[in-house]
């Protein structure tokens, strides 16, 4: 699927000034949250019949390893086919490379990693953007990838 980068031919990703703040981020993973939910639900259907039908305790490592991957293949699939998940598609945001190139996947590892120690440490990996003139977050800066308008070229 071929991306459409927010970037004008020539322009650096330091040209464009505006970029999306915090709250339009959180509202982006809200929606995917809701999406994610409810791959999480057909993921323990497909797992659920090698434990016996039971429910898993807690000390059974491959169910949230499990969960893990599905949650990264999620978000890795849409950051490296098109840099957008639902939510980002829906709040007219796209995930690229500070040169407006797709994410790689090597990129939505480092990514997906990062994100989640910035929820781990309180969310602050996230309110970094409020001190970064970029608006970057911590997963943003540690992948080398950003956060722009998906209609930027129109503006």
């Amino acid at each position: 699927m071929p991306h459409r980068s927010p970037l004008k031919p020539g322009a650096s990703s330091n040209s464009i000034e505006k970029r999306p703040g915090f709250f339009r981020r959180i509202a982006a993973i809200v929606y995917d949250i809701f999406l994610l939910l409810a791959l999480l639900f057909l993921a323990t259907a497909i797992a659920l019949p090698f434990n016996g039908g039971e429910a898993f305790r807690p000390e059974q490592y491959f169910y949230p390893l499990w969960l893990l991957f599905v949650s990264f293949f999620f978000y890795a699939w849409f950051w490296t086919h098109g840099g957008q998940t639902l939510g980002l598609r829906s709040w007219k945001m796209i995930i690229l490379t500070h040169s407006g190139e797709p994410v790689s996947w090597r990129q939505a590892v480092i990514r997906f990693i990062t994100a989640l120690i910035s929820w781990g440490f309180l969310g602050l990996g996230f309110l970094w953007i409020f001190l970064d003139p970029q608006k970057r977050a911590w997963h943003d800066i540690l992948s080398g990838t950003m956060l722009y308008f998906s209609d930027a070229k129109k503006q």
